[in-house]
């Protein structure tokens, strides 16, 4: 079906408002878009949040009488001194075909692939993490999911336990049980997170190693050999004590989720008991890691 898409600028208090009308308006999907490619993090639970220059994007119908909805959108009070739109016509194509097309194995180090299950596996014989994109956020595609993975490619040895704080898909356990740890612990505040990560376990038949948890009812008795923890900065510094206390004394702990900007206060915030390797960075993103002082 050939489809026709407006767009919309407006701002972060007025987005939701014109997201409403269009639906009210005949919209068959409305999607939220960035007008300054400004970086928005991952949300809380339940919460949405826009950009300052948003632009609000409707689908309609190529049938739909697009005349009378400019018109209604022309009206709008707070659109007084003019809205800024654009009409285009999308073709018609399988877009459900061309999502999926999107999505390519990736390989992080020198043996860990991340493989859609729709794609062919490039190397059997690597350690091959199944994972579809999905709600929960994480699925190697973004710069911190990639550098932690490219960490633990390069740290997990057999038999370790490992603490996966932000699990979001469980990608990051996935991968370090799939590289010989023994036992992962996850933890996330979303509850689809842990949906998730439930679900990409048995895919990848480690449901039995990995146990999920809500911060609620996360263990407070436990040291892992290897602790990461891909969240945001601001977070980071504000659980240090709960995060650091995961690292057993001579363990290993990866942080991301961080701007080179952040970077420093992030480790000025654990120097007390870690010793900071070289920082990795990818586009404007970094990954510290670290060893907790032995004594």
């Amino acid at each position: 079906m050939p489809w026709i898409q407006l767009r919309v600028s407006t701002n972060e208090e007025k987005a939701e408002q014109v997201s409403d009308m269009l639906m009210g308006w005949g919209a068959q999907a409305v999607s939220f878009v960035d007008a300054q490619d400004t970086p928005i993090y991952e949300p809380m639970p339940g919460e949405v949040i826009y950009w300052t220059n948003t632009v609000v994007v409707g689908l309609f119908d190529a049938e739909h009488p697009m005349d009378k909805v400019v018109k209604q959108l022309q009206q709008v009070s707070f659109f007084k001194d003019g809205v800024d739109y654009k009409l285009e016509q999308l073709e018609d194509k399988d877009w459900e075909r061309e999502w999926m097309d999107n999505f390519h194995p990736i390989k992080f180090g020198s043996r860990l692939w991340v493989c859609p299950s729709w794609r062919d596996i490039p190397d059997p014989t690597a350690v091959n993490v199944m994972l579809d994109p999905g709600l929960a956020f994480g699925t190697g595609t973004h710069p911190t999911t990639a550098l932690c993975m490219q960490w633990l490619d390069a740290t997990i040895e057999p038999q370790q336990t490992v603490v996966d704080f932000g699990c979001g898909s469980g990608i990051l356990g996935i991968a370090a049980l799939k590289l010989g740890a023994k036992r992962v612990i996850g933890v996330d505040i979303d509850p689809q997170a842990i949906e998730a990560s439930t679900a990409n376990a048995k895919r990848n038949n480690v449901e039995g190693q990995i146990e999920l948890y809500l911060p609620k009812d996360q263990p407070s008795d436990f040291q892992a050999d290897v602790v990461v923890a891909n969240i945001l900065a601001g977070p980071l510094a504000e659980l240090k004590a709960v995060i650091s206390s995961y690292v057993k004394p001579g363990g290993k702990l990866a942080l991301s989720g961080i701007l080179e900007s952040q970077a420093q206060s992030v480790i000025d915030a654990y120097s007390d008991e870690f010793s900071f390797d070289p920082i990795a960075v990818q586009e404007e993103w970094v990954r510290l890691s670290a060893q907790k002082h032995a004594g």
